[in-house]
Parts: structure tokens; C-alpha cells; sequence
């Protein structure tokens, strides 16, 4: 668990960490540098599920060794099962990281939001969603492995 206590934001207790993987962990199915090692350090306190519709048909394997349950979406609606997946967990207990406009939803549902404009860009929706904007993924794992950076950055 991840506790912090952010002035005019109220007490966050983080349980789980919710994240898209194309466009927000990966490019073009690559899972980036450094963010394999960050999620392994916050599967130490947080519970980590990852999200895709796997455009490039990579995420399993690029996902190896990263100690993640990783949860490949069918169908249409991505947006609505990405949310009823955060809300499934108890959205007040979850951190998301998305770029699209399929994540936008998750991303405002859950406690803590976080968009991510990796090389793929992000979506106007999903930053509007978001408590947080970041331009990279391992700056999102960051602010969760320094709460104080995450505290710095949402307090009133």
C-alpha cells in the first residue's frame, strides 16, 4: 500500500496501480526503457494490473518478468471495461496511467489519475481526466516510488 497524505487532496491509500500499455508503458509495442524495473520496484507495495486492447500483439512478452497481472481486452466499449475494471478494484484505492481516449474513463475514476504523453501522444480527453499530466511514463512511476514528488504536485 501507498499512503500519502496530500494538503486539500485528503488522504490517499493506493492499493492497486491500473495502467494502459500502448501509447502509455510502450511505443509501437516496445515497452520503454526503465519502465520495467520502476513497475517491479512498485509491485513491492502496490498490486499492478495492466489494461490493453494489445495493438501490436506484444504485451505478453514484453511484459515478462514484470511481476503484473496483465488483462487483454475483447471486444468494443474499451473505455467502459477499463473503468469497470478500476471500479471492480475499489476505484478509491487505484492509481491509473492511460494516454487515450479509451482511458480516459479509468483515468476519472480512479483516485489518482495520471496521463501519460509518451511518443504516442495523448488524447484531450484523457488529460482532462487526469488529476496529473506527465511526459513520460518512468515520470508517472516516479512520482509512486517518491510520494512526495505525487504530494508536491496534487496538494491545494
Amino acid at each position: 500500500m501507498l499512503g500519502v497524505d496530500i494538503p486539500g487532496f485528503g488522504l490517499i491509500e493506493l492499493e492497486y496501480l491500473v495502467s494502459d500499455f500502448t501509447g502509455t508503458l510502450s511505443v509501437e509495442g516496445k515497452l520503454l526503457p526503465g519502465v520495467k524495473d520502476a513497475l517491479n520496484q512498485i509491485a513491492g507495495f502496490l498490486e499492478i494490473h495492466i489494461l490493453t486492447a494489445d495493438t501490436f500483439g506484444a504485451a505478453r512478452e514484453e511484459l515478462r518478468g514484470v511481476n503484473c497481472k496483465i488483462h487483454i481486452l475483447t471486444g468494443t466499449s474499451h473505455d467502459v471495461q477499463k473503468e469497470e475494471y478500476v471500479t471492480g478494484l475499489g476505484a478509491g484505492k487505484v492509481v491509473a496511467l492511460g494516454n487515450g481516449n479509451n482511458d480516459r474513463r479509468m483515468l476519472k475514476a480512479a483516485k489518482v489519475g495520471i496521463a501519460v504523453s509518451e511518443g504516442e501522444g495523448c488524447s484531450v480527453d484523457a488529460i482532462m481526466s487526469a488529476d496529473i499530466q506527465v511526459n513520460r511514463a518512468t515520470d508517472a512511476l516516479e512520482l509512486l516510488l517518491s510520494p512526495k514528488r505525487l504530494k508536491a504536485t496534487l496538494r491545494f
